[in-house]
């Protein structure tokens, strides 16, 4: 007899093994990552989503807190085909729901059919697939959650202290904290505030560089942020990875959209347009930049799907990543943009310019 269900938009209920009671729902999507599981589960980017692990057994190396991305898990809930009881334990701190014994290859194979759908969860001894039909019919798309950021944001400015010169504000989406220690292990101090800061927040501040974070969600859905990069575009440098990159397309008058099923992984191939070299990166998105607008160049793309991986603006001192540069536990391939990120804040680099553009 199972003790745990998932009920799925495509009409299926499939029956699993308990590890963590519990009912939720959310957006189902799966990782490829063979590593990384901690990183994961802490990463921001994953809230109202419950996420699928392809690799079959997670949990092999334990679980160890100087890993997390971020203070909790953010996942709804945890798939998997065996999860060790370190992450077993871990989930329950946590009280996220948890199940396992599942044929996961079939699971991802219908996400990526079918496009990342809605499911409902039922865990426990009380368990029912009407329980978890239940779930799902409360289940919303994506887009649907307009305060996804309040969510995930810092509540106040915080301060990381670095030990050079350039500073750095950064407007947390649902910031990995790989993000803000790679910027300040090349000694920038960064300043993060909320992802609803207004322009008299920022300008306080001063920094050298304006930089978007990663997070959950429809770009569209996050207003504030977009309203600070078409303030702020053409006076000070802009960065971002990940949502980030969308929300400054969006800003200066392109055009994002959501993918059928994503990319969430740590092995997606990315072309430098210039260079022609290939990278592998990290990634975990569910939307994209379709056309990145008059005033932003695409400089790099998936190899899978040709999407737009790396936007550049040498006019406007911008520059985005789609994919984590910061990638933990890796590859490591594309560290350099943050070294890239913080030369644009030098007076070599152009630094503070006057306004070239405001977006329609």
């Amino acid at each position: 007899m199972s003790d745990a269900y998932l009920a799925l938009e495509d009409g299926r209920v499939v029956e699993a093994r308990g590890r963590v009671p519990g009912r939720t729902r959310g957006e189902l999507v799966f990782t490829t990552a063979y590593t990384g599981y901690e990183e994961s589960l802490t990463d921001p980017s994953y809230e109202e989503q419950v996420l699928t692990f392809s690799y079959p057994l997670i949990g092999n190396y334990g679980v160890r807190a100087e890993r997390f991305e971020s203070d909790r898990v953010h996942p709804r809930a945890a798939v998997a085909r065996e999860f060790t009881e370190d992450v077993v334990e871990w989930l329950a701190d946590e009280g996220v729901p948890a199940v396992d014994h599942v044929d996961t290859r079939d699971l991802v194979t219908s996400i990526r059919e079918e496009g990342a759908m809605k499911v409902g969860i039922a865990v426990g001894e009380d368990a029912t697939p009407e329980a978890a039909k239940e779930e799902l019919a409360k289940c919303k798309g994506m887009s649907e959650h307009v305060d996804i950021g309040a969510q995930v944001t810092t509540t106040e400015l915080t301060t990381y202290e670095g030990d050079g010169d350039q500073t750095v504000t950064l407007i947390d989406c649902g910031a990995k904290q790989s993000i803000i220690d790679s910027l300040v292990e090349r000694g920038a101090t960064v300043h993060v505030l909320p992802y609803d800061a207004t322009a008299d927040d920022v300008s306080a501040l001063d920094s050298d560089i304006l930089f978007v974070s990663n997070g959950p969600g429809d770009p569209e859905n996050f207003t504030a942020t977009r309203e600070l990069v078409e303030e702020f575009a053409g006076e000070v440098p802009i960065a971002g990875i990940c949502l980030g990159q969308q929300i400054v397309a969006s800003a200066l008058g392109g055009t994002t959209g959501k993918m059928a099923f994503g990319h969430r992984g740590v092995n997606q191939p990315v072309r430098d347009l210039q260079t022609g070299k290939v990278i592998m990166t990290t990634q975990n998105h569910g939307y994209t930049v379709e056309d990145p607008g008059e005033h932003l160049d695409v400089t790099q793309v998936n190899v899978n799907d040709d999407t737009a991986e790396g936007l550049a603006s040498e006019e406007l001192s911008v520059i985005t990543r789609q994919y984590h540069p910061e990638a933990h536990p890796g590859p490591h391939d594309s560290l350099g943009f943050f070294d890239d990120v913080l030369s644009m804040g030098t007076p070599e680099g152009n630094g503070r310019k006057r306004r070239v553009v405001a977006s329609d």
